[in-house]
């Protein structure tokens, strides 16, 4: 009892003797008191580089779900709730951005309210959120800026998450399914470009303009603005019925004014929504869909750039930030002259902006599976296996990496940082661990004794330690990826060979049978083991002489002979 009252003495009051936020260094156990719960691993941000947050619409929309069923749950009403966060200053961001706009949005407090009590007290201050470029950050967006943001959608009411369908959200802002969000509900949809034909390509599913036509016209869009280099021909959307226009600058810079004012007057004058694309459709096309967002919703450049971060992770990058900020005063001079004139009756303002963010989930796909033909294992190209081009842009390598992220889950499961592994956009290098060293030998090992045995067959899987997929070590990563030469009878049993790895024991435990064309699993004697593991044990002061010219294997030499 005495624990419970010093951790919330220290922690943010949210409702009063009812819900609290705190920040701890150990897991706490609920009492019959106080019900803690975190969500730090449960809701987490899927980065580009170095940016880390904050969490888009769907996993906060999920978060308020969960807290308002907590609080209105039978057997915790009479419990104080406690949301609790680690000193992870990156997760603890996060946990208090979601915590804050709960309060904004349900609680119906104003930003400054609901930020106040989450700064109290001696906690160290929150990490500013950044952009998704690969640079040094030059643009710090902060926790009260997030606030405001949702503040302002909701006011505005671009955010209603009585209406909102998070289904729909989370399937079309797939790489797969359309890659596309709705920034401003029945106004402006932000989408990835187009492509001419619908293919993958190093792992990237490209979408021609046809795979968006069922949904822009169900949706009521009826313009598309581009502001990437011509990759397709703009007459297969006019052709069908669509307006469309070419509004080009270069890849992570800002617009001219010409532009700008060309976007504006385009957007003012359509009778229907607009789909704007560009490489990645994040930089450009946020910019200038924010620049609209300042003009006609008096947003500051900070809350536009939040709004649009929280529904399309990624958008703004770089110098684009700061030509927001320089633009926001003039923008909102315009907007006051645009609304002037429209109460006066000279513009004719044939647009709305409906309250309801997404209806429901359609039965309109956007994959194109059945034009497409994949190769050996590229539906699952891990990002370190992209190719690069020198004349690769900025949205190319945003679009890789986003498409990375359906790789990511579908055989790895979520990245652990104490796994190891040297991340994709490290520049630094890690010496190989002794613990790889010995698995790689005995790895090698068994499998020449098992290809020498009499009563087994070679196994087309590689002898290591397999674990759940979603605590798949560094050895298993390296020891698993099959190549485009595998043979028939993996190919054919890859879902078999999957169901066994969920089981979590060592491949090396188990041989195949030679009497049936199936792979089909038998658990081996331990005898069996050790004679397949004792050559590895005997080679592997031979093996570390032969690598000690590396430095990477000789810097483990000591510790794999252990």
């Amino acid at each position: 009892m005495m624990a419970d009252d010093n951790e919330l003495m220290s922690a943010s009051e949210i409702i009063q003797d009812r819900l609290y936020f705190a920040t701890l260094r150990n897991k706490p156990r609920s009492t019959t008191n106080t019900h803690y719960f975190c969500i730090d691993d449960e809701f987490q941000y899927e980065n580009f580089y170095a940016d880390f947050g904050p969490l888009n619409l769907a996993l906060l929309y999920r978060y308020c779900c969960k807290l308002n069923k907590k609080l209105k749950s039978t057997s915790l009403s009479r419990k104080k709730i406690v949301h609790y966060t680690s000193f992870d200053s990156k997760k603890r961001t996060n946990a208090a951005c979601l915590i804050g706009c709960y309060a904004v949005i349900y609680l119906r407090r104003i930003p400054e309210e609901a930020y106040r009590p989450l700064v109290a007290g001696t906690n160290p201050p929150y990490l500013p959120f950044r952009d998704a470029s690969f640079g040094a950050c030059t643009y710090n967006l902060t926790l009260l800026d997030c606030l405001k943001g949702i503040d302002k959608a909701v006011t505005h009411g671009f955010l209603d998450f009585e209406n909102f369908d998070v289904e729909e959200y989370e399937h079309y802002e797939r790489v797969e399914n359309g890659d596309f969000n709705w920034i401003v509900p029945n106004k402006y949809l932000a989408f990835s470009g187009p492509h001419p034909k619908s293919k993958i390509e190093n792992g990237y599913p490209y979408h021609a303009p046809e795979a968006y036509f069922p949904y822009f016209r169900k949706h009521n869009i009826t313009s598309i603005v581009r502001l990437n280099k011509k990759i397709y021909d703009a007459r297969r959307f006019t052709d069908a019925g669509f307006d469309h226009y070419d509004l080009f600058f270069i890849d992570g810079s800002t617009p001219s004014d010409s532009i700008l004012q060309k976007f504006l007057a385009i957007s003012e004058s359509s009778e229907g929504s607009l789909a704007v694309h560009c490489k990645a459709g994040l930089g450009r096309t946020g910019t200038l869909i924010g620049c609209y967002i300042m003009k006609h919703f008096r947003f500051t450049a900070a809350e536009v750039i939040a709004w649009m971060r929280i529904c399309r992770p990624g958008s703004v990058i770089g110098p684009q930030q700061h030509y927001m900020e320089e633009k926001q005063a003039a923008m909102w001079v315009q907007g006051d002259i645009f609304r002037k004139k429209a109460r006066e009756g000279q513009i004719a303002n044939k647009n709305s902006v409906s309250r309801i963010l997404c209806s429901a989930v359609d039965d309109i796909s956007i994959n194109d599976d059945r034009g497409i033909s994949y190769g050996p294992g590229e539906q699952y190209k891990l990002r370190s296996t992209l190719s690069g081009s020198q004349a690769m842009t900025q949205g190319d390598k945003l679009r890789q990496l986003k498409v990375s992220r359906k790789a990511r889950s579908a055989t790895t499961g979520s990245l652990k940082l104490d796994e190891g592994k040297i991340h994709t956009r490290s520049t630094s290098s890690q010496p190989l661990s002794p613990q790889f060293l010995r698995t790689f030998l005995r790895n090698k090992a068994s499998s020449k004794k098992i290809s020498s045995a009499t009563t087994s067959s070679t196994s087309p899987v590689k002898s290591s330690k397999v674990v759940s997929p979603t605590h798949t070590s560094t050895s298993t990563r390296r020891t698993t990826r099959h190549s485009a030469a595998a043979t028939t009878g993996l190919k054919s049993g890859s879902s078999r060979i999957n169901k066994e790895y969920s089981t979590g024991h060592n491949a090396g435990d188990y041989t195949t049978s030679t009497t049936s064309s199936s792979l089909k699993y038998t658990r081996s004697t331990p005898s069996s083991r050790r004679s397949r593991i004792a050559p590895a044990m005997c080679r592997c002061y031979e093996m570390v002489q032969v690598c000690r010219t590396s430095p990477r294997i000789h810097s483990t030499k000591s510790a794999a002979l252990r």
